[in-house]
């Protein structure tokens, strides 16, 4: 059994995460094998907030060079999580 901090791995911050931020919406990398509804279960249980919408992308890895030899870096996957109007924003991100 998956507990939600095996679900949500670490946040995503980047430029555009923080500019989605103004309308609820926060980036989360999360575990592959986890579906739509663990992943809204995790966020509601971890932050204590209210989720309305949950849209998942899978990151493919690239192929990296290093002179001749040839590596992949990893594949993940990304949730983009939307908060109702009425939920507390994610204290976690509030500094940033």
């Amino acid at each position: 059994m998956k507990t939600p901090y095996d679900i949500i791995i670490r946040p995503v911050i980047t430029e555009n995460s923080m500019a989605q931020m103004a309308e609820k919406k926060y980036t989360f990398e999360v575990d592959k094998r986890a579906n739509k509804t663990e992943i809204k279960q995790a966020v509601e249980k971890i932050f204590g907030v209210n989720v309305e919408k949950v849209n998942t992308i899978k990151v493919v890895g690239k192929e990296k060079r290093m002179g001749r030899y040839v590596g992949k870096t990893r594949s993940w996957k990304k949730a983009i999580v939307k908060l109702t109007k009425d939920s507390k924003e994610i204290e976690f991100f509030e500094g940033m």
